[in-house]
This record gives C-alpha cells, structure tokens and sequence, in this order.
C-alpha cells in the first residue's frame, strides 16, 4: 500500500463537474492499493496516518497528530501511486490491485480510519474520474509505503 499525505489548509474533490467532498484543515491523503496488500497493511498504515505528526504546535513545531489539532481528512484511491516508469515512457500498472482487491481494502482503511479520527473521514469515490483541489500548507507531503516498514 502507498500513500501520498499532504498537509493542506483545504481540500475538495469533484466528480462529474459536482463537487462531492470538502475539507479544511487537515490531510488529503492519496491511496494505491497492490495485490499483495492486506488487512495488516491497512491497519499499520491507518495508524501511522493518524498518528504522523505533522501539524504545527504553539512553537510551530511539526509535534501534532491529525487528532489534536482536530484535522479533517481526504482520501482518494489512486492506483497510479503503483506505476512502474523503469522502462520506457509509458507508466505500467501491473502492480496495482485489481478493483475486486482493492476496493474491499479501500473500504477497510475508511473504516479505520474513521475509528482512529473518532469521526467520519471524507473520500472520492473508489474508480471515478476525479478533479481534485488542494492548497497544501508548508508546503508538507510525505510518501509512505507499507512494504518498506523498516
């Protein structure tokens, strides 16, 4: 599993020329699921997102979690986080999950996520052509990849 996380002052997606979620500030996080992901993965990386501290304390210092500062959160399924550019010029997805894979873990990392934040997170829609708005703040994006733990 991969993610993009960017810390932004706000967020929004539209689908179909309407927009279908908004946020403040918080977190858009872009996740690709692979085959290889599994309910492991979403647990460890559902937790590491809610508790990276990346939020500005009263010394603004990056020393707060989503949670304190009472964040909201963004997240869109992007299975390009997989491309695979050694060869060539045009990107291979060969490692991204297939929907019947990844929509089910997708699902289950709402869900975690929504238990850590103790409230609902907002989402894109899982497999839609997406138009998605941000401003991030800093600017902060971090890269995380459940397979690389260590």
């Amino acid at each position: 599993m991969r993610t993009i996380i960017q810390r932004v002052q706000q967020a929004s997606v539209e689908i179909a020329g309407q927009t279908h979620a908004t946020i403040g500030n918080g977190m858009l996080v872009f996740i690709g699921m692979e085959a290889a992901d599994t309910l492991e993965d979403v647990e460890w990386l559902s937790r590491k997102i809610a508790a990276l501290r990346i939020f500005n304390d009263d010394d603004g210092v990056m020393n707060k979690s989503i949670g304190e500062v009472e964040g909201a959160l963004l997240l869109i399924s992007q299975f390009t986080l997989h491309a695979a550019t050694r060869k060539g010029n045009r990107p291979s997805y060969i490692k991204a999950a297939r929907p019947e894979v990844a929509l089910p873990l997708y699902e289950e990392m709402i869900t975690a996520l929504n238990r850590l934040l103790c409230r609902p997170v907002k989402t894109g829609v899982f497999g839609a052509d997406m138009k998605v708005q941000l401003i991030n703040d800093g600017p902060v994006t971090i890269f995380i990849d459940t397979k690389n733990k260590e």
